[in-house]
């Protein structure tokens, strides 16, 4: 019984700390991005997420783009919910490697973002191309930024953008075979501990 009940605290850890961290690192990405704030999608994520942030900017300031605020808040999130799942499973509460883990983690959800964004994209090509909402302007104001030097080596024929499988293939290189991966078998993450790997 002990068990179930360790088994139902770690799906909720895995679940709720998972998702705020997925939608801390696509509030990092559409700053990097620089997407439309207007739209009401990426205010909704804004307004869930300043809470968490506003203390960090005193610390961790906005540098050429890159919101470290939002990052450390990610961080912190993650390996709260490494620290309270291990602590689940009997691990020690805290180790040095939990960091690179938490790290690792945060490198592949930025990785499956942008992955699944991709998949929204194409969809959205065959059966809304020409719509403007909000959630499909969003996803195509974060993916543009990686597109686009895809397209200079890969332009549209024959009205066919086929960039976005370069982008793909490329993704699906660095987070399964020569990065992601590797390294979470190197540095020994066990499996279903950290959301995104």
């Amino acid at each position: 019984m002990a068990d179930n009940f360790a088994s139902a605290g770690v799906y909720l850890i895995q679940t709720f700390f998972g998702l705020y961290t997925m939608v801390l690192m696509l509030r990092f990405l559409m700053q990097v991005s620089r997407v439309d704030y207007y739209n009401p999608i990426s205010q909704g994520i804004v307004k869930l997420t300043d809470p968490a942030i506003r203390p960090f900017r005193k610390v961790l300031p906005t540098v050429r783009g890159v919101d470290f605020a939002t990052l450390g808040v990610a961080f912190a999130v993650q390996l709260t919910a490494v620290m309270l799942i291990l602590a689940l499973w009997g691990a020690p509460i805290f180790s040095p490697e939990y960091l690179a883990w938490v790290l690792l983690g945060l490198f592949s959800i930025i990785f499956k973002i942008y992955f699944f964004a991709l998949i929204v994209q194409v969809i959205s090509s065959w059966v809304a191309p020409q719509s403007s909402h909000p959630a499909i302007m969003l996803v195509y104001q974060i993916t543009e930024p990686i597109c686009t030097p895809a397209r200079k080596l890969l332009p549209p024929m024959g009205g066919m953008d086929f960039s976005i499988i370069l982008v793909f293939v490329f993704i699906n290189i660095i987070d399964n075979i020569l990065v992601i991966a590797p390294l979470a078998q190197m540095l020994r993450v066990p499996r279903n501990l950290i959301f995104g790997l």
